[in-house]
């Protein structure tokens, strides 16, 4: 599942080191480049795990993309290492942003599915309204070195908190422990990140978006993007 990809202390994803890749490898193998908010999903569930079905997310931005869309769908079927589901929002609050990198479902032209080397990068906004990818990167094993890239950013999105429950304590302890997350009265909150514009220009030249969408904005514009009071 996307979001419960684990981290290593130093912020590493738990993947063998060849497996790892690049941006703009991901960027050219990808047919669909997109900032995406996740609204809807249609899972069968395996003891509470989804093992089938699809998610729908509105398109905030489109890098790379064959026609101008408001809404993709994104399928998944079976466990895999780099699997692509998603947490579905409740009634009460936002879905997640993410960096898509996909590619079309051969059986249904219409939906897409995610690249074998995994499918998404978490996005947030901070108190600037930018969109920043989180840090650490979980979900693909990237080559580019993102951590020195990151710096302290004050996220005003509430995907940004964790708590005892959505933390397990030996992954909430390394986190701490490397600083990518700190205490916030019973919260724990992301504090690192790199802007989507520098993680745009490591993806380097990769194609032309469908006329009509934005291609290199980093702003947060999507309307649904209440600030976090905690």
């Amino acid at each position: 599942m996307v979001a419960g990809a684990e981290a290593t202390a130093d912020g590493a994803q738990q993947t063998a080191p060849d497996e790892s890749i690049s941006l703009a490898e991901l960027a050219r193998e990808a047919e669909a480049i997109v900032l995406a908010q996740v609204r809807d999903t249609d899972y069968i569930y395996r003891r509470r795990f989804p093992a089938a079905g699809s998610a729908f997310l509105k398109v905030l931005i489109a890098y790379k993309l064959d026609k101008a869309v408001d809404m993709i769908e994104i399928h998944e079927q079976g466990l895999h290492p780099h699997e692509c589901y998603f947490p579905n929002p409740s009634v009460f609050e936002e879905g997640r942003r993410y960096l898509l990198f996909l590619k079309k479902d051969q059986d249904s032209p219409h939906r897409y599915r995610g690249l074998a080397q995994g499918c998404a990068l978490e996005v947030l906004v901070d108190r600037n309204n930018h969109y920043v990818v989180r840090l650490p990167a979980s979900g693909i094993h990237l080559s580019d070195p993102l951590n020195d890239l990151g710096r302290t950013f004050e996220f005003t999105d509430r995907h940004a908190l964790e708590d005892d429950e959505t933390l397990p304590p030996q992954q909430r302890n390394a986190l701490l422990a490397a600083g990518w997350i700190e205490r916030k009265g019973d919260h724990y909150v992301y504090t690192r990140g790199v802007q989507l514009s520098t993680v745009r220009e490591l993806m380097g030249n990769f194609g032309v978006a469908a006329r009509g969408v934005q291609k290199n904005v980093d702003q947060a514009s999507d309307p649904a993007n209440p600030a976090v009071t905690h």
